[in-house]
């Protein structure tokens, strides 16, 4: 990955970036943001979530059948 920071004083911004040979001949994404909106953003940040939030996430046939699988692999370690 390559990243630096510009400060443009025109609207009409003229920038070359040196990349890897590696880059060369494949898709490059090229991002533009503020980091002033990205901070402000509240969908840039993921909350942090507690364990518990997530009970009940599954359902008892899928967790059941994740349990099995679980001691299955248990057993073939012995």
């Amino acid at each position: 990955m390559v990243q630096t920071k510009v400060t443009p004083n025109k609207a009409n911004l003229d920038i070359s970036v040196m990349l890897p040979d590696s880059y060369v001949g494949k898709e490059v994404h090229i991002l533009f943001y503020i980091d002033d909106e990205v901070k402000d953003s509240p969908v840039s940040i993921s909350p942090k979530r507690r364990p518990s939030e997530f009970a009940g996430t599954l359902s008892k046939s899928a967790a059941a059948e994740l349990l099995k699988d679980i001691e299955q692999s248990r057993n073939e370690w012995e």
